[in-house]
């Protein structure tokens, strides 16, 4: 389930910290497997990433205009 835009910004810091430390738990297990065993979609690392960048981007965001 991909989150974007509107459905991120509805979520609490703590659940956006909570997202943020689960996909790059995902993110990081996706490479493993790619190192041992090319992964049947490449384009979910790629996929993961943006997302993992999505998350950082709202949370800096709430914390500058927190301040």
């Amino acid at each position: 389930m991909k989150k974007k835009g509107p459905e991120i910004k509805d979520l609490t810091v703590q659940e956006l910290q909570d997202k943020l430390a689960d996909t790059r738990q995902t993110l990081g297990k996706l490479r493993f497997n790619h190192a041992l065993s090319p992964i049947e979609s490449p384009a979910q690392l790629r996929t993961k990433r943006k997302e993992v960048a999505r998350l950082l981007t709202e949370l800096r965001t709430r914390q500058l205009t927190a301040k």
